[in-house]
């Protein structure tokens, strides 16, 4: 098997491949999805997925916005940047371009992850001026504690070893091995949903941008920085989230006060793939509100009848 997933092969019945597209931005070859009419929604998926993640999830905003949705750098079938550029910032820089390419001026941000982090760093650094931002189970506060010293030193180790990505994706031959890792995230997806992931973490290319991003990745920086954000941020959080902590989200908003945090009882990390439907309506929610939001100052949670 190659190294990197092939478009005609992996991407052969992609999901929603008729909205995809190719585009040369930045000195990468950039794999963009784009539905869809209306407002400009740009959704960012987090480390180790691609734009299958949105495979029912993009479809039903299709109808409410005009959604474009790239799979980051080494991920999918979007080409690597050099390793010590998978940072935040350098990541940030790299969608920057492409949006320059697409003419692309966002009024909505929807990330994943961390994509959620690379699209507050963008706003904060002005590449971008969403009227919002939504974080969906954002990675967005430094780890404390013992995974400090521990999961980050370990990423850089591995990154560094081309073997362990190579290592990482003959294992992903097991289907098990892929169900496993879905099941470590609080999250059940349909068996067609761990075939789509098992099909990307069996290239060592994909598993080795995922590595990168986690060794390069600094969140020390971002949150003291939280509190300068001026478009409204919504936290939304999976209440079973077994990869960033539900917790977390109360700690952006001591950061930012006005941060308004939307609890999805009975979901995990990957919530928009378990129940696309609902959290696309509540996304069409959060759109209508804008505006109602700066005539009244009611929280959304409680308009929507939400657990807070």
């Amino acid at each position: 098997m190659a190294d990197t997933p092939r478009w005609d092969i992996e991407g052969r019945d992609w999901p929603n491949r008729g909205a995809s597209r190719f585009v040369e931005a930045g000195g990468l070859r950039w794999h963009v999805q784009q539905m869809g009419a209306g407002p400009t929604l740009l959704m960012l998926h987090g480390t180790g997925a691609a734009t299958h993640s949105w495979r029912a999830f993009a479809p039903a905003l299709a109808d409410r916005f005009t959604v474009i949705a790239p799979d980051l750098p080494g991920h999918g079938f979007t080409g690597a940047l050099p390793s010590k550029r998978m940072s935040l910032p350098g990541m940030a820089a790299a969608v920057h371009a492409l949006l320059r390419e697409l003419d692309c001026t966002p009024d909505l941000v929807l990330g994943h992850s961390a994509g959620a982090a690379i699209l507050i760093r963008m706003t904060l650094d002005g590449f971008i001026q969403p009227r919002g931002l939504v974080s969906l189970n954002g990675a967005l506060m430094p780890w404390r504690g013992l995974p400090a010293h521990i999961f980050s030193p370990a990423a850089k180790l591995m990154a560094a070893n081309v073997l362990v990505a190579r290592l990482f994706a003959r294992r992903a031959a097991d289907r098990r091995v892929v169900e496993r890792l879905v099941e470590s995230t609080g999250s059940a997806l349909e068996p067609a949903g761990v075939d789509l992931y098992q099909r990307l973490v069996r290239h060592p290319s994909h598993v080795g941008a995922s590595l990168a991003m986690m060794a390069n990745w600094d969140l020390a920086a971002l949150a003291p920085d939280l509190s300068r954000l001026e478009p409204p941020l919504f936290l939304v959080v999976g209440e079973g989230d077994l990869t960033v902590s539900p917790s977390e989200a109360r700690r952006v908003r001591e950061r930012l006060p006005s941060a308004e945090v939307i609890s999805l009882p009975g979901l995990g990390h990957l919530a928009h793939e378990e129940r696309p439907e609902e959290v696309a309506d509540l996304v069409k929610g959060l759109a209508d509100s804008w505006v109602s939001r700066i005539e009244e100052p009611v929280g959304l949670a409680d308009r929507l009848g939400l657990p807070d």
